[in-house]
């Protein structure tokens, strides 16, 4: 049976075009939830959202080794005092993009790549996290030499289970015009059409309403 991953509240609460996404800048002491989208209830799709705007212009939230800190911080997958580095980053991306292209694959009734298969199978292999019960509640740690190739490995897993569990006829793809983003419909009709109702859901209500205005 697989591992499954407990849901873990945030602390602070692309596939990319060819040509590069524009970059955010980062601001000192900007917290997770000024620089993220952490509103996603599955914590793959909540990476990958780490790339904003997909479907009209995407833009790179994850610009630095220190922003991939703040994202795990966040997300409760900082698993040890090692910081990220460069190459770090380059595997977040590496594997955040595989999730995403394999995501999308089957929200379209498709088979995903097997290079990203094979990407997100090997980020696995290379996780040595464990859970542990602190003060009544269950946490991540890692005593590996690579604490932050292991919290890739847990995002990993849940990507696995959702992709290739039952729910995976639930994955969908935000319908709001500059998102495209990935959720997992839980809806008891499978009607959902937003990542978010807060975010995309909202703002599609109140185009539609300013249509109706004319």
């Amino acid at each position: 049976m697989p591992r499954v991953i407990p849901s873990v509240e945030p602390l602070q609460m692309v596939r990319q075009r060819e040509a590069s996404p524009v970059v955010n800048v980062s601001i000192p002491g900007q917290g997770a939830r000024e620089v993220f989208r952490l509103d996603n209830e599955t914590l793959a799709f909540r990476f990958t959202a780490t790339v904003g705007s997909r479907r009209a212009d995407p833009f790179e939230r994850l610009t630095t080794p220190a922003r991939l800190d703040l994202w795990l911080d966040a997300n409760g997958l900082r698993l040890g005092s090692k910081t990220a580095r460069a190459a770090d980053l380059v595997a977040a991306h590496e594997l955040r993009e595989a999730i995403h292209r394999a995501g999308k694959a089957i929200a379209n009734n498709q088979k995903p790549a097997p290079a990203d298969i094979d990407t997100i199978n090997e980020a696995v292999r290379q996780g040595r996290a464990y859970l542990e019960l602190g003060d009544g509640n269950a946490r991540w740690r890692s005593d590996g030499p690579a604490p932050i190739g292991d919290a890739l490995a847990l995002i990993a897993e849940n990507a696995i289970q959702v992709l290739g569990g039952q729910d995976r006829q639930r994955v969908k793809t935000c319908e709001g015009p500059d998102c495209g983003g990935l959720y997992l419909d839980t809806s008891r009709g499978g009607n959902r059409r937003w990542c978010s109702m807060n975010t995309c859901g909202n703002k599609a209500k109140k185009a539609a309403m300013r249509v109706l205005q004319g």
